[in-house]
């Protein structure tokens, strides 16, 4: 088991490195009056920098010394509490803010060359006359063609300051083009999928907690509720969290009266309650919850409160258990501190909050662990019960201090996926061959008007199979003699691949959440109670 998983670590590792970056925030932007004024008193570290800067024989950059000095103390706190340079500071208001300043493509590095997969409808890219299949061989004076180029570098080159102008050199039908595109905001959904499952069932798939997170719901629910919701599927899996405040007014959506979503204390923070203010949009429907060892924070709030009230099923596997809330705190150079001010805990009492006494290295591979020991597999309510329990109104027992337990557990699927697959998927092969099978055959994918007519007329077993085993051969692997239900696997992903370039991320759950165990587990669920 353990070395089936070793070819997912890479990526899970970091998929939660992202998560101990981004998540946890209480409130939005800066403080007032650009963070805390000095005492009038120098400090013994402020007087260390000093000397070195006068004294020390060679020259040294001193704002580096100061920042490595402000890294070192916020390492001996919590695991979340961080310093954010300029740099890390802008993407992670980017990250949740709702929209960034760009050109708006999609890209991906086929090879060595950066190939545009989607044009924003009405963005700057689409108005400059760019389309998918372009690839990207300069930007401004930067050469992209010919080498291995980084997504940070690529995004870096065009992304910038809301109505500057960058020059891209695409090739297209073999012919070199020059394109100007004048940069302009760039909306970043965070509700990436919506739509009905059946006549009476709704999915909503929240991918973070931004600052249009609320707003994005709120429209997904009034159009799902006109084509007959009464029961819904909502998946915060690998939702590593984001602002709080998200999180509760979706949470008073599904909660009645006044009731207590969250409360929140800390040694310098006093206790705050978060309540219900309204009447919800959806306070007595069939509601069941998905989550995993990536649903964090903001994610295990929502996840908690509803728990706590007998309102939602929750299913899947244990939450990632962080339980701190971070206010971000800017400096005078433009940097911040992410500093944990206080802890969360659900209407219950429960703090979700795993230990991390043992250091940070410890805290971040109790993930690892789960998959190493076989808890991501199996249910590890043992793990968690071990501190006091609580009871629901219905008469139910929870438990704190690890994350969130499910109601029903869903482990990974077991089913085995060969090295020689895994490694058409970790190259990029699979996607590369999804990408350009759609190019050439756009025509044949125009008469289906929605993922669901897609699902059901289209085989990929058919028509895409037998074409990726000729590709798969490029890269020396032979699959003629796989097992059937394997390729019916990859046949299922390379469909909702292409779905995905058609109907974008909605497209891709729909087509995806088909043979998916945790979304059918719901369903089954559902039709239930």
């Amino acid at each position: 088991m353990k070395k089936k998983f070793e070819v997912w670590l890479p990526l899970l590792f970091s998929l939660v490195m992202i998560i101990g970056m981004f998540i946890g925030y209480k409130l939005r932007g800066a403080q007032p009056n650009g963070g805390f004024a000095k005492s009038g008193r120098s400090t013994s570290l402020e007087e260390a920098l000093e000397i070195i800067r006068q004294k020390y024989v060679d020259s040294v950059k001193i704002d580096t010394l100061e920042a490595n000095a402000i890294r070192e103390m916020m390492n001996e706190l919590d695991p979340h509490s961080i310093y954010l340079p300029p740099i890390d500071l802008k993407e992670a208001n980017e990250e949740l803010s709702g929209k960034f300043e760009g050109i708006g493509v999609e890209y991906n590095q086929i090879r060595d060359t950066v190939n545009i997969t989607y044009v924003l409808k009405d963005g700057p890219s689409e108005k400059a006359g760019l389309k998918i299949g372009d690839q990207i061989i300069r930007v401004n004076d930067s050469l992209l063609a010919g080498k291995k180029t980084t997504s940070a570098t690529v995004r870096n080159l065009i992304r910038g300051e809301k109505g500057t102008t960058v020059n891209l050199q695409i090739l297209r039908n073999k012919a070199l083009l020059t394109v100007p595109v004048v940069r302009n905001n760039i909306p970043t959904p965070t509700l990436v999928a919506s739509y009905m499952i059946d006549q009476k069932a709704g999915y909503i798939k929240l991918d973070k907690f931004g600052s249009n997170t609320y707003r994005e719901f709120m429209e997904a629910m009034e159009q799902l509720k006109k084509q007959g919701l009464t029961e819904l599927v909502l998946d915060l899996r690998g939702n590593g969290g984001g602002y709080m405040d998200q999180a509760i007014q979706i949470a008073d959506e599904f909660l009645s009266g006044d009731k207590l979503v969250v409360f929140t204390q800390g040694t310098n923070s006093p206790k705050k309650e978060y309540r219900c203010k309204r009447p919800g949009v959806f306070e007595t429907g069939q509601l069941t919850v998905l989550v995993d060892e990536l649903s964090a924070s903001a994610s295990e709030i929502l996840t908690g409160a509803l728990q706590d009230w007998d309102r939602a099923t929750i299913i899947g596997r244990r939450t990632f258990g962080k339980g701190l809330v971070q206010e971000i705190f800017p400096l005078s150079d433009g940097a911040a501190l992410k500093l944990t001010v206080s802890r969360y805990y659900t209407p219950l009492g429960r703090s979700i909050q795993r230990p991390y006494n043992k250091g940070k290295k410890v805290y971040m591979d109790d993930i690892w662990e789960r998959y190493a020991n076989g808890q991501a597999y199996f249910a590890d309510s043992n793990k968690v019960n071990n501190g006091k329990q609580y009871k629901t109104p219905s008469g139910r027992i929870l438990y704190g201090g690890g994350g969130i337990m499910p109601d029903i557990f869903v482990g990974l699927d077991t089913s085995r996926i060969s090295k020689e697959v895994n490694r058409l998927f970790f190259n990029g092969a699979v996607t590369d061959f999804v990408f350009h099978y759609y190019l050439d055959h756009q025509k044949v994918m125009e008469p289906y008007t929605s993922p669901r007519s897609f699902s059901q007329d289209f085989d990929p077993g058919k028509t895409m199979w037998p074409l990726f085993v000729t590709r798969a051969q490029k890269d020396t692997v032979n699959l003629t003699h796989i097992p059937e239900a394997e390729k019916l696997r990859v046949s299922n992903r390379m469909e909702a691949y292409l779905a995905r370039f058609k109907w974008r991320d909605s497209g891709y759950y729909q087509i995806l959440n088909l043979t998916d165990s945790m979304v059918l587990k719901a369903v089954d669920h559902l039709k239930t109670k």
